[in-house]
């Protein structure tokens, strides 16, 4: 059950000791995903993100407005809209990065905030930030020693890199990577949980031709192995390429969501009449 943001009495609050789910249970060996969203019938058609009248404001501006929003599991999502349309601000309290001012939100059916889905969410928001003077790999290192337990795997450094395409790359200092590498290296610290949910805004930024090939090949890949991928885009043409759903956003609401062959033979046309402002 969805949570309201603004209500200080959270009935999932993890320090409660009758929660089964509570991570701190040296009783419990479970895999964290499952501890959150046990794997047995009683949850097929939970999906993986839910908004409802998601609201947040700064001061006397509005930048989400009632947002409602249905993101299926295991599907790469596309969130579009305009500069200022709320996209990034929506992200960022998926990501735990801000609080609404109010309505509710869901992942995988639990509600925000909740400090469990740190194990199963991973998000790169707006420009990926990293200490200047270490490599791209002793970054990631940070990560892995300072962040909730990463899956047991013997190198989980080395194969985030290798699977974003960046291991030629991981031992020279990041203050010396071009911009379509830090987004290479934001996505594999994304990627160092071994998510099920990542949250990604505008992920493709600064990545040439071949990059974006590659980002697409991977987003689809993601799915294709049970996890979902919200992103947002400016970048029609490759939402329409990789992305199963969309969901276009206004002025902090969103006005259309559904497949991408639902909006009709034109993307660009449906995103322009719905995004555009009354004379």
């Amino acid at each position: 059950m969805a949570t309201d943001l603004t209500d200080p009495a959270d009935p999932t609050d993890p320090t409660d000791p009758t929660d089964p789910t509570d991570p701190a249970d040296p009783t419990d060996r479970r895999d964290p995903a499952d501890r959150l969203h046990p794997p047995d019938a009683a949850h097929p058609a939970v999906p993986a993100i839910a908004c409802t009248g998601l609201t947040k404001r700064y001061g006397t501006v509005t930048a989400v407005d009632g947002l409602d929003l249905a993101v299926p599991a295991g599907e790469v999502f596309g969130f579009l809209g305009p500069n200022g349309s709320g996209k990034t601000t929506t992200l960022r309290v998926l990501a735990g990065l801000a609080a609404a001012t109010s309505g509710r939100a869901t992942i995988l059916g639990r509600g925000l905030p909740d400090p469990r889905l740190a194990t199963v969410v991973g998000a790169m928001i707006e420009e990926p930030a990293f200490y200047p003077w270490l490599t791209g790999r002793a970054n990631l290192g940070v990560l892995e020693r300072t962040g909730p337990p990463i899956p047991r795997e013997r190198d989980r450094v080395a194969a985030v890199l290798d699977r974003v395409g960046l291991t030629e790359a991981a031992d020279r200092k990041v203050k010396g990577y071009s911009q379509g590498m830090r987004q290479r290296l934001g996505l594999a610290a994304a990627l160092l949980r071994d998510p099920q949910v990542l949250l990604l805004d505008e992920p493709t930024n600064s990545l040439d031709p071949a990059g974006i090939r590659d980002f697409r090949a991977l987003f689809r890949a993601l799915a294709d192995e049970g996890r979902t991928v919200f992103l947002s885009s400016h970048l029609l043409t490759e939402v329409e390429r990789v992305c199963d759903r969309i969901a276009i956003v206004h002025r902090g609401r969103v006005v259309r969501q559904g497949r991408v062959a639902d909006l009709g033979p034109d993307l660009e046309t449906a995103y322009l009449t719905l995004t555009e402002d009354a004379p």
